[in-house]
């Protein structure tokens, strides 16, 4: 392929509305246009990056036996309905009609349709099962942002495990985290595998894979000392001893103008320190107002009340006004201490707790001498509270540390939610009629892709891994007017596409600083730099990308030493 015939539009600056380094490159590149916030066209280099990231990610599909099909995006909308998640999945699921005046959605995520496919399974003979598909997923995303790293359109590779009962659940699941351990290694990446929330997906236990960035959205939360990691909306950690004495009495007591956790410390240390505090908060659950505790010095992890209370993502913070109505107070003086008909969620780290002090639900009232189960009437007993860099690691009492990550993958052990909702039954050996147990897999395809680049960039831009590059080599002529030169460019280009490597030869009328730019840019991995100097002392630069070494070889031996390098990076 000649460049000087290829559609690819670099440009010098960065897009004024990109924020991560990957959507600043890849747009400079010319891998990628958008059409609308969050919506995608893959130019010609990132169409060959991107088919090269969904091989990778098929090869080691099928190499765990997975069985690959394509499912309709345009779902009728009693299907989900039907599963629960129509009205769970809130705003982020499109929602249609068509002509007929029938609803319709765009899938997000097919557990639905495989959870119907499945129902066609009768014997436990048919099991296990392997089904997977790489296919357009919409979601209805309120703040598209950092390129294709959020975005309303994209790819997914979905697949599902079937099996009959857990011990195959897990086989399955573990065959699927060895996969992607392979995937994200042959991308480039070095993604770990963390412990995070099913969220909305269900089940019992779900895995995310994570590289370290700082254009990620993810915290995650590692220990110095042990393999504990964990996306920071499921970890937890080891509370230090706080001792409260004997239970004492019940005491309201003024206290005028202090509305925070700091003021009220500051005015009575010795009952009101914040780890003696109940913070009390109100929220919306799908509608519903429930009172939310923590101790004074926590805070709050949204996701943890959401997956304690089987709820979705319609989440939010009362409003003062809708507070005052609720409780009689303003916050600052709320509290849950003789509250009896909402719904009391409270933090574990509250549990046993004596001599506490909280909001009297009067503006300028507190009481004192709480005791959380004697006082307080708590519906639900969950861990709520938001890990911090420096807490203490559950397994060792080493040091947590915190940091952001991009989630280039996630599994999910289902069980038994969408054979249930779509009667996938299969009978046993004895006969007897159980729901098929369901794993899911998810792999964002161009997500993927600008996490290599986020992993892997300097300041002339990307730096591909070999296995995901455009192409693998560039052959940069210095001057593509000089007859002699451009026959021996030729004779290379075809000697190493002859050997299999993915290679571009850059005819264009440009100058050398141009066209090394360029390369640098795109990050092709290796350049091979002809000009009438070298061809005439039959010693050229071959140069790479990674740290932009420069060594001259022979031209004789060019071809071969390429190519020994290009294969060997391949493997690797």
């Amino acid at each position: 392929m000649r460049w000087s015939q290829t559609f690819i539009p670099t440009l010098r600056d960065d897009p004024a509305d990109a924020e991560a380094i990957s959507h600043k490159l890849l747009v400079r590149g010319g891998f990628i246009r958008q059409l609308a916030a969050g919506s995608y066209t893959m130019l010609t280099l990132g169409n060959r990056t991107w088919l090269k990231i969904a091989n990778i990610i098929r090869e080691e599909m099928n190499a765990i036996g997975g069985q690959e099909m394509i499912l309709p995006t345009l779902h009728p909308a009693e299907i989900w309905k039907q599963s629960g998640r129509y009205d769970l999945m809130g705003d982020n699921l499109f929602k249609l009609k068509d002509r007929k005046g029938m609803d319709q959605v765009l899938g997000m995520t097919e557990e639905e349709i495989f959870g119907m496919l499945a129902s066609e399974l009768s014997s436990y003979r048919q099991l296990p099962q392997i089904w997977y598909q790489m296919h357009t997923k919409f979601r209805d995303e309120p703040r598209p942002k950092s390129g294709l790293l959020r975005v309303r359109e994209f790819t997914m590779k979905d697949s599902y495990t079937l099996d009959i009962d857990r011990t195959g659940l897990d086989t399955g699941f573990e065959k699927h985290r060895a996969a992607y351990r392979r995937i994200f290694a042959r991308m480039g990446m070095k993604a770990i595998d963390v412990e995070a929330s099913s969220g909305a997906m269900g089940g019992s236990e779900s895995v995310e894979f994570i590289v370290r960035s700082d254009a990620g959205e993810d915290w995650i939360v590692t220990c110095e000392n042990c393999d504990y990691r964990a996306n920071r909306e499921k970890a937890t950690s080891a509370l230090g001893v706080v001792e409260d004495g004997e239970p004492g009495e019940l005491d309201r007591f003024p206290t005028p103008g202090l509305r925070t956790i700091k003021a009220l410390a500051e005015k009575h240390p010795e009952i009101a320190s914040p780890e003696r505090q109940i913070k009390s908060l109100v929220y919306y659950l799908e509608g519903e107002p429930v009172v939310v505790l923590l101790r004074g010095d926590h805070d709050l992890e949204e996701q943890k009340m959401l997956d304690a209370m089987g709820v979705g993502e319609d989440i939010r913070a009362a409003q003062p006004e809708e507070i005052e109505g609720l409780l009689g107070a303003q916050p600052g003086s709320l509290g849950a201490v003789g509250v009896k008909d909402l719904r009391v969620v409270a933090d574990e780290a509250l549990r046993g707790r004596v001599n506490m002090t909280t909001g009297a639900n009067e503006d300028d009232w507190h009481y004192s001498g709480v005791s959380v189960e004697r006082d307080i009437d708590v519906s639900v007993w969950a861990d709520l509270r938001t890990v911090k860099a420096g807490d203490r690691c559950i397994n060792c009492d080493g040091s947590l540390d915190l940091w952001k990550g991009i989630e280039v993958g996630h599994i999910f052990k289902l069980g038994t939610k969408y054979s249930e909702a779509f009667g996938a039954y299969v009978q046993d050996e004895e006969g007897n009629s159980h729901p098929v147990i369901m794993g899911s897999y998810g792999i964002g395809v161009e997500r993927a892709m600008a996490a290599v680049v986020e992993s892997s960039h300097d300041d002339n831009g990307m730096v591909w891994p070999v296995p995901v590059a455009p192409f693998e080599v560039v052959l940069t002529v210095l001057r593509a007017d000089d007859e002699t030169t451009m026959t021996a460019a030729m004779s290379l280009y075809e000697a190493l596409a002859g050997e299999g490597l993915d290679v571009i030869l850059d005819d264009r009328s440009e100058r050398p600083g141009v066209k090394f730019a360029d390369a640098e840019l795109v990050g092709i991995p290796y350049r091979i730099t002809v000009g009438p100097r070298g061809v005439e002392s039959g010693v050229i630069e071959l140069t790479t990308r990674d740290g932009l070494e420069t060594v001259e070889v022979p031209l004789g031996t060019v071809v071969e030493r390429t190519t020994h390098i290009v294969k060997a990076a391949r493997e690797a």
